[in-house]
């Protein structure tokens, strides 16, 4: 294993974290909207504040460039195509991961 590879495992962890992340709030908002789950239940309303809080730094920034589409969010596709372009230029190009 060469010396610089040794940030590979806890970026690798980082990027699966996030995507983790988007996938369950874009999960959850589909529940939340179709009425499956109820954000007067407390766990649910925890959940779903606390991946607001995370992701939604995130979220902001992105929407600030993308056009206003109304009731369809892109932000969390972009975030996702974010993610894995910077994980293959990190490969690609630093020799990490």
């Amino acid at each position: 294993m060469r010396p610089e590879t040794g940030m590979a495992s806890p970026l690798q962890l980082l990027f699966n974290f996030m995507w983790f992340l988007i996938i369950a709030h874009v999960v959850m908002s589909w529940l939340i909207n179709f009425s499956v789950l109820n954000l007067r239940q407390p766990l649910v309303a925890q959940l779903w504040d606390g991946l607001n809080r995370l992701l939604e730094p995130i979220y902001g920034q992105i929407r600030r460039f993308l056009p206003n589409t109304g009731a369809l969010d892109l932000a969390p596709i972009v975030a996702i195509f974010l993610l894995y372009t910077l994980e293959y230029l990190l490969r690609a190009y630093t020799g990490l991961m």
